[in-house]
């Protein structure tokens, strides 16, 4: 069975691999993998909102677009569970442009007639992560101040799917 490889082989930033076009002649990357980030925008993007809450990363790493698309879902399930979908206002603020290469080495019998170990080990592509630095925005949320424990509750569940420290930063009215 296919299996996704664990992320630590990916977490620290490196030299960005991201040469795509929309005219596959120019892209360096022929064959990207697709994102799995539904929408970058969740709530009611046109009301005015006296509260921001924004969550932040405190160190520098990738993040792969299944583990923001599962932050994103988790924080928005809770803030329609508790406010509905007009009470808050949830913008995704990374995008995934880096794409991850991996070499396959195989293991066990019969391995060495299909691999060609490290000769041509550039890799082919398999996934796309976003590549994050210490004190960037990752999520900010707009909310009414009497819902400032929900709000909160919603980015600490947000922040348990990603693979780094985040903390919650307070501010007043933002507008984006």
């Amino acid at each position: 069975m296919a299996r996704i490889r664990k992320f630590c082989a990916y977490r620290r930033l490196e030299r960005p691999f991201t040469r795509r076009s929309k005219y596959k002649s120019e892209s360096f990357i022929k064959a990207s993998p697709p994102s799995k980030i539904i929408r970058f925008d969740m709530g009611n993007s046109k009301k005015e909102f006296p509260l921001t809450l924004s969550l932040v990363s405190s160190s520098p790493l990738q993040i792969r677009h299944n583990a923001i698309e599962s932050a994103r879902q988790t924080g928005n399930r809770h803030l329609e569970k508790f406010l509905g979908k007009e009470g808050f206002h949830m913008k995704i603020r990374i995008f995934p442009h880096h794409v991850l290469r991996e070499n396959p080495l195989a293991a066990g019998a019969g391995a060495d007639r299909m691999s060609t170990g490290m000769q041509k080990a550039f890799g082919k592509s398999i996934s796309v992560a976003a590549q994050v630095h210490t004190n960037q925005t990752l999520i900010t949320l707009r909310i009414e101040k009497n819902h400032l424990a929900i709000g909160k509750r919603a980015l600490q569940k947000a922040a348990s799917k990603l693979p780094c420290n985040c903390r919650i930063v307070q501010s007043g009215p933002v507008t984006f």
